[in-house]
């Protein structure tokens, strides 16, 4: 490119600092010799190497600096010092605290740091005595090391030390807020052979206009101002854009396809009672599934509220007998405390239950969906997670059967990605008929699990519902639908709060 062509795409910040660049110059050097602020003069480098410019090396420093007892103790003098100055003879400790007007953790450091030096005789009587021995009386005419490092201009570069100053150093900053040491990355910078050719070439004073304003349009002083160029093909540094999370991508997606298909979205709280979570769903008080090491139970509140007394009713009497499904129940004696458990929800079909137990005559047929997230006392692994994602259905008709549920689940999965699915007999305590549902990899070309579904017996829908209806229900879990498409084989990985992978992983696009 012409050079002059250059110079007039140059930002302000890029013309003040070109011609001020030595070889190797630190940023903040650069920045106090272009009269710009070091953000300034960062932003200036960045562009200026981006036009390769300049090179930018990156050293990486152990910078010691003055912290806010040491810049009194350069101003007042180290309490040794003052210690050694307030001694006159044998004399109190009280006494030389109050003289050398020092702390109570300073009179400590004083003692023990003096009497190293075998600068003091120590007394002890009602009160310790100090006296001044007679290298310490030598040492009261000689600076100590430590001083000495004290006047040094600051801040340092830790390898320059000389033994002595290194030292002092490991002395001072095992003291309180004497000395702070930093890590710092520091940029050097240096012309490239265009930039040196370049940097002749640029008035650092041209007055260059950066943008249009409706002012300059309005009194038309437009005509009169030079604008710099903008250079549309530099190469610019790669920005990572805002963006939602990639299952959070995949879920509005879920969410959309189910509304699609004119479903309305059940919602409710992660935390629910053993009432909705199972009793209702017709799983026994018993049910090995309902123990601890299935199921998280909250200590506090450990409790919560049942439903209205009718309706406990009849999930009571169903459980003990059939109530009116013409079931026998499971034959036990129902607990109305151990319905009052809180648990987190093991499965968003708990949402099912309560949706049915609102549903008024009146709005039948109805179809329902949701997506949320369930837990279960899993052991982690590649294939399972104590916290995951179910999407749930029904879909209430008494004109609905089992070729309307098949229909469904294959509409669904097939927008997922998943042109097969395939279903097997399976049995779960609170449907029947019951399937299994598998789909086929698109790239394994092999046949992988998903989830259940089924028809929800009488023992479910009439105590929720009043009636006994056909109720189409499905409850696949989430995260596993997924995987294939963001190309994961670890379930875990979902959710590692992995950066990179965050950025460079591609949208769910369907």
């Amino acid at each position: 490119m012409d050079d002059n062509n250059l110079i007039k795409k140059l930002h302000l910040f890029e013309r003040k600092t070109l011609p001020n660049i030595t070889d190797n110059i630190t940023i903040s050097k650069l920045a106090e010799k272009a009269s710009l602020k070091e953000i300034e003069a960062t932003r200036a480098i960045q562009w200026l190497s981006n036009k390769n410019l300049v090179n930018i090396a990156e050293e990486i420093k152990d910078i010691i600096t003055l912290d806010e007892n040491g810049l009194k103790y350069v101003k007042d003098g180290l309490p040794e010092r003052r210690f050694l100055k307030a001694i006159n003879g044998k004399t109190k400790v009280s006494e030389l605290k109050n003289k050398g007007k020092l702390e109570d953790d300073e009179i400590n450091i004083c003692i023990g740091s003096l009497k190293k030096k075998a600068a003091i005789n120590i007394d002890k009587d009602k009160e310790i005595i100090i006296s001044l021995t007679d290298h310490g009386k030598k040492l009261m005419k000689k600076e100590f090391l430590e001083e000495t490092f004290l006047k040094k201009d600051f801040p340092l570069e830790l390898k320059y030390l000389s033994p002595e100053e290194k030292f002092s150093f490991d002395n001072l900053i095992k003291r309180k807020r004497i000395l702070k040491k930093e890590t710092k990355k520091i940029k050097k910078i240096t012309l490239t052979a265009e930039g040196k050719k370049l940097s002749k070439k640029v008035d650092s004073k041209a007055n260059y206009a950066e943008r249009l304003t409706p002012g300059m349009l309005k009194d038309g002083s437009w005509k009169k101002k030079t604008f710099r160029e903008y250079d549309v093909n530099i190469n610019v540094p790669k920005i990572n854009r805002g963006k939602r999370h990639f299952v959070s991508q995949a879920i509005e997606y879920a969410k959309d396809i189910w509304l699609e298909l004119g479903f309305k979205e059940m919602t409710g709280p992660m935390l629910q009672t053993s009432f909705w979570n199972f009793d209702a769903l017709f799983t026994a008080q018993d049910h090995p599934v309902r123990d601890m090491q299935d199921t998280y139970f909250a200590k506090n509140p450990g409790t919560g509220k049942l439903p209205n007394k009718e309706l406990v009713s009849r999930v009571k009497k169903t459980h003990e007998d059939g109530w009116t499904t013409n079931s026998k129940g499971w034959k036990y004696d129902w607990k109305e405390e151990d319905a009052k458990k809180n648990v987190l929800r093991t499965h968003t079909t708990v949402l099912s239950a309560q949706t049915l137990a609102k549903l008024t005559k009146e709005g039948i047929p109805a179809k329902f969906f949701s997506v949320g997230k369930c837990f279960r006392n899993e052991t982690i692994d590649w294939s399972h997670l104590f916290e995951f994602n179910q999407t749930d259905g029904i879909v209430v008709d008494e004109n609905a059967n089992f070729r309307h549920l098949l229909g469904y689940l294959k509409a669904f999965f097939k927008k997922m990605g998943y042109e097969k699915a395939r279903f097997r007999p399976a049995y779960f305590p609170y449907t029947e008929f019951s399937v299994e549902i598998d789909v086929l990899h698109p790239v394994h070309n092999e046949w992988f699990e998903l989830g259940g579904a089924g028809i929800f017996r009488p023992e479910v829908v009439k105590p929720l519902l009043g009636i006994d209806i056909p109720v189409l229900a499905w409850g696949p879990g989430f995260d596993r639908i997924i995987l294939e498409f963001f190309k994961i084989n670890d379930i875990r990985d979902l959710y590692k709060n992995d950066l990179k992978q965050l950025r460079e992983i591609k949208d769910w696009m369907r």
